[in-house]
């Protein structure tokens, strides 16, 4: 059955950020994920993993000034220094926290720039990143998000990732495919998983409309989880999703996976 990691950016918001690990331990999960650890040290964030028994999935590097709109580095020609340090950041913590994937956000695309200068900064840079975490062991992750959400956002839609991941030839990045931005942008999706599914390294779940937990909106995850089972993948499922009504009152649906690992 699936192997759920809780988001703890989106998920245990009714205590504080190092609190969520011990929360989401009580609640059954075996795993964790986030968006980022940075306004925490290493030691911090390290000890509550080994403290409460729980496996580090994935995290981001960081993406630039988050609270000012910015949702990465990676296609930003101007940037490319600030992204290099934010790639050996990242990669310093995901050795601390025993963590083998980090994910490289692409960012939004600046106005005034040609759309094939952002691609050759984006390539260029995944190929610094790949190399980088190659050296330690790790997976270099890229993920389409919608444009509704983030709007601008560069990488959106997985026939793009495919065509990055082939220009990059890196054998350690891989696609990090959210259920939920697939469906805004593209739909289709047994038939994309199971396409995509030799190059898919995580996958994160929400539903639709509210990016809730699975069962509040429209997309069949009791099936769709029963796909990925049948397709034999053994990676983690990410819950990056907003509790519709409370974490733990919203975790009926995560019953059955929990209790399996």
């Amino acid at each position: 059955m699936p192997k759920l990691a809780a988001n703890l950016t989106t998920m245990f918001n009714e205590v504080p950020f190092l609190d969520r690990f011990e929360a989401a331990a009580r609640a059954g999960f075996k795993a964790v994920e986030f968006l980022f650890p940075y306004a925490h040290s290493k030691g911090e964030v390290a000890g509550r993993l080994e403290r409460f028994g729980l496996k580090q999935v994935m995290f981001n590097f960081p993406p630039g000034n988050w609270d000012a709109g910015e949702r990465g580095l990676a296609i930003l020609p101007d940037r490319v220094e600030e992204f290099r340090v934010a790639v050996v950041k990242g990669i310093d913590y995901a050795e601390a926290l025993g963590c083998k994937m980090v994910h490289a956000m692409a960012g939004v695309a600046p106005s005034g720039v040609h759309p094939a200068r952002l691609r050759e900064t984006y390539v260029a840079n995944l190929k610094f990143a790949a190399a980088k975490a190659a050296e330690r062991g790790l997976t270099l992750l890229i993920e389409p998000c919608n444009t509704r959400d983030i709007p601008g956002y560069y990488l959106c839609t997985s026939t793009q990732a495919l065509a990055v991941i082939g220009a990059v030839a890196a054998p350690n990045l891989r696609l990090q495919y959210d259920i939920y931005h697939a469906q805004v942008m593209e739909g289709d999706l047994s038939h994309r998983i199971e396409r995509l599914l030799p190059t898919i390294g995580h996958i994160q779940i929400s539903d639709l409309p509210g990016r809730h937990e699975p069962g509040t909106g429209e997309i069949n995850y009791d099936y769709l989880l029963g796909h990925l089972d049948r397709l034999g993948y053994r990676g983690w499922v990410g819950c990056e999703y907003r509790p519709a009504n409370g974490t733990v009152e919203g975790l009926g649906w995560a019953k059955p996976y929990l209790g399996a690992h």
